[in-house]
């Protein structure tokens, strides 16, 4: 078991990129394509699970690691490892693969292998992602995990696949270049890009401010595009409602708001602070504003991109509140909305398919001839509206106490009005669809019900919904273990209100200043 642990990391990001070449070599033909993907992605969750089974919440730091010089000048290592930050948003990911292939089952009918092949290889730079910790390692997967979304879009976009496909690789390249250019500053002054060093050089050196100011908004730029924060979110609707269901599902938040809270809040945690306040603005503008345009919409995937800015925007105000309990509910509510948007773009990509529109206006009446189908998709809804004893719940009550308690009444009341929003819009979409008077159009489509494939991709999500809203401790006890300040206190001389932790930094709430 130990020899495991020592590679298990490393399985996890060959098998995926293993099956895509074996995908992108074999012939094809029929559901070939499908069938290896299928196993393949399988196979990955099975070994994701070792994660939490093996992992020990009491004794902190990173585990499962792999620390191996890859290139000697300059020093790039293959320094990979996980803790409670990041181990669920690795299984989160393992999930969502087979969820995403049985997604894609009937909705793909031409290219099967090169949409496969790319999409596994999307599998493997999310996994380095969230396991990398070396920044030129970390920089690698980023960008790759840029080329196969971009690519998959423009070949099988709706409508505008290519013009959609050009405006997601710009909104979220072009920030990637000062990213490099203040990995290699870090490095210049360093000589190291091993995240944990990093950690410990930048607290105890002292470099100039006004540089560390540029090169923390360097990183902050990259990630904020990529939750997206408003009003960098520009890209996000065009992409939804052009993108696959398997990769539409993938594309937003989570590599984002994972990276800031490991690369900028946990490299830079005075830059952080100082512009915590501007962060935690545009988060609430961003709250309010992407649930009054959810409203408007006429098209549901571009309902559920809108939707998505204000629930990450919520997410993003409780990582630069800068509290342990809001870093708690943050990362549980990332697992959340992960799982939620899945099931919703299984759910919206299902109709799409059958009735051939995403325009609001064509539905109605649905309920009767495709009753699976509505009861998933309330499901799903009350629980992204945060319905007691749904998953959605738990990270939102979490988030709005400890902003109200701790950070700010007026941020907590604000946001609490998007989440009312947020009911408004996704409870007259499910009216609309399939309890509003019957549709001319879609009556006269001979659409069946939920198929085989897509309820065995559905019904995990929505058990998990259900588990997360009633024992949310199975998860927290992990988060809780990447985000918990040491017991002995201060053992690296900083400020009282920073303490630095081996995965990240966190601020101590502070009573002085609430509103």
């Amino acid at each position: 078991m130990t020899s495991i642990d020592h590679s298990i990391l490393t399985w996890i990001l060959l098998v995926p990129l293993a099956g895509a070449i074996v995908v992108a070599l074999l012939p094809d033909q029929g559901k070939l394509p499908n069938w290896i993907a299928l196993l393949t992605t399988l196979g990955t969750f099975a070994l994701t699970l070792h994660l939490p089974a093996h992992f020990v919440a009491d004794q902190g730091g990173f585990q499962f690691e792999i620390n191996r010089l890859w290139i000697t000048d300059p020093a790039i290592s293959y320094h990979v490892g996980v803790d409670g930050l990041s181990l669920w948003l690795v299984v989160l990911t393992g999930l969502l693969a087979p969820v995403g292939v049985l997604a894609s089952w009937n909705a793909i009918q031409t290219r099967r292998k090169v949409f496969y092949s790319l999409f596994l290889v999307q599998q493997t730079a999310m996994f380095g992602v969230f396991v990398a910790l070396d920044l030129m390692l970390y920089y690698g997967f980023w960008e790759l995990s840029l080329v196969p979304m971009a690519v998959l879009i423009a070949m099988y976009g709706r409508k505008e696949g290519p013009k959609a496909a050009l405006k997601f690789f710009l909104f979220t390249f072009i920030p990637s270049a000062p990213l490099l250019v203040a990995i290699l500053w870090l490095y210049a002054r360093t000589h190291t890009f091993d995240f944990v060093t990093l950690q410990v050089l930048l607290n105890h050196s002292i470099f100039p401010p006004k540089a560390m100011f540029w090169v923390a908004l360097a990183f902050l730029f990259a990630f904020a595009v990529k939750v997206p924060v408003f009003p960098l979110h520009g890209w996000i609707a065009d992409t939804f409602a052009e993108a696959p269901v398997a990769m539409a599902m993938v594309v937003a938040g989570k590599l984002g708001l994972y990276s800031m809270l490991r690369f900028h809040v946990g490299l830079f945690p005075v830059q952080a602070r100082a512009i915590a306040p501007l962060l935690m603005a545009l988060a609430v503008i961003g709250v309010l504003y992407g649930a009054c345009l959810a409203l408007v919409q006429r098209d549901f995937f571009k309902l559920l991109a809108f939707g998505t800015v204000s629930h990450f925007s919520l997410i993003t105000l409780a990582i630069y509140g800068l509290t342990l309990t809001g870093w708690n509910g943050a990362v549980y509510q990332i697992l959340s909305l992960g799982i939620v948007e899945a099931a919703m773009f299984v759910l919206l990509g299902a109709l799409d398919v059958r009735f051939g529109t995403t325009q609001i206006a064509m539905y109605g009446g649905l309920a009767a001839k495709l009753p699976r189908t509505a009861t998933y998709f309330v499901i799903a809804s009350l629980t992204m509206i945060g319905l007691p004893l749904l998953s959605g719940f738990v990270g939102e009550f979490v988030i709005l106490s400890s902003t109200f308690t701790e950070v700010s009444r007026n941020c907590a009341i604000l946001a609490a009005l998007g989440v009312i929003l947020s009911a408004s819009y996704m409870l007259w979409l499910a009216q609309r669809l399939f309890y509003g008077p019957e549709s001319t159009f879609a009556m006269s489509k001979p659409a069946a019900d939920l198929r085989f494939s897509e309820l065995a991709a559905l019904t995990p999500l929505v058990l998990l919904m259900l588990v997360m809203g009633v024992a949310p401790s199975l998860w927290f006890k992990t988060i809780q273990s990447g985000v918990h300040p040491p017991q002995a206190g201060n053992s690296m001389g900083l400020p009282p209100s920073v303490l630095l932790l081996p995965s990240v930094v966190v601020t101590q709430p502070s009573t002085e200043g609430q509103q």
